[in-house]
């Protein structure tokens, strides 16, 4: 019987392993890769106290981390996915592993992250991270005077273009419906900006290219197709959590988040926390992640230890 079982690699998780072995709680850490998402950046110029590190170093480098701090209280089982958890009449949980195996603890705390939401069109892969991002915090400020595209309409969208307002050229954002998703407030004030043109009804079709991005292809309603001239695009069409595994388990919106107490990062059911990007959290960032991580295990340590 394990104290605790972290779910997820990435910097939530890993940031909990951390502290769950400082607190001496005997925990089984769960992974199927280091990093999280951003494995897959070139740069990273905003994880607090590095200025400029690649994904793949970054996972590395956490990796490292826990397994120097692991010590006798988190044991670290690599390479898997847990495929269901289940509450006991005991209050405690059963975790089982694809394959069939399981452990128990008396607590879980889920940090399983999510994924982009990927661009349907052509060259999108081709271009990704030639040009073509899904994080403007993490790539947007190397395309400072640059003419740049965002694709999507809802506030993360627009978020992303008023960032990216503080250094690009020029932003065009391309909403594939007849109306913003974003609310009307922020939809006014980003398209004030003198250098910010919004374009509804633009189903993008095509990413172009050499080496890297140079514009890219969209229809407007009449299908009639148009060119536009950016060497930057920055794609916000929505996340999808990775939390499919916890159908049976607990409460989660309609977007598959996980709802939780920003307090205590206490999910529906006694027992199981979460942290980060699958959770129902208004920002999603590295460093936001790794905080929440470490509330949450705090608030693990006081109900395992205190209470």
């Amino acid at each position: 019987m394990y104290d605790l079982i972290i779910i997820g690699g990435g910097p939530g998780g890993v940031s909990a392993g951390v502290y769950a072995s400082r607190k001496q709680l005997k925990t089984l850490f769960v992974t199927k890769e280091w990093g999280g998402q951003s494995i897959v950046s070139p740069d990273i110029q905003n994880w607090i106290g590095t200025p400029s590190i690649s994904g793949a170093d970054l996972a590395k480098n956490m990796e490292e981390h826990l397994k120097t701090y692991a010590g006798d209280f988190v044991e670290i089982k690599e390479n898997t996915i847990i495929t269901d958890i289940e509450k006991k009449a005991d209050g405690t949980f059963t975790a089982t592993f694809e394959g069939g195996e399981t452990a128990d603890a008396r607590a879980v705390l889920v940090a399983t992250g999510s994924k982009r939401r990927r661009l349907p069109a052509e060259g999108a892969d081709t271009f990704e991270h030639k040009g073509l991002t899904y994080c403007a915090t993490c790539d947007g400020p190397l395309f400072a005077g640059q003419d740049v595209a965002v694709i999507g309409g809802g506030n993360a969208a627009f978020e992303t273009a008023a960032q990216l307002l503080a250094y690009a050229k020029s932003v065009t954002l391309l909403q594939r419906s007849g109306t913003y998703k974003a609310d009307p407030v922020t939809v006014e004030k980003v398209l004030s900006h003198e250098n910010m043109t919004g374009v509804l009804n633009a189903q993008t079709k095509e990413v172009t290219g050499d080496q890297f991005v140079n514009g890219l292809i969209y229809t407007d309603e009449d299908g009639e197709e148009h060119k536009l001239d950016v060497t930057g695009i920055f794609v916000e069409i929505g996340m999808i959590p990775n939390t499919d595994f916890l159908q049976r388990a607990l409460e989660r919106d309609e977007y598959g988040r996980i709802e939780i107490d920003p307090w205590t990062q206490k999910t529906s059911v006694e027992g199981i926390w979460a942290a980060g990007d699958c959770t129902n959290i208004k920002y999603h960032q590295n460093n936001i992640s790794a905080g929440d991580a470490v509330r949450a295990l705090e608030d693990i340590y006081v109900n395992l230890k205190a209470k």
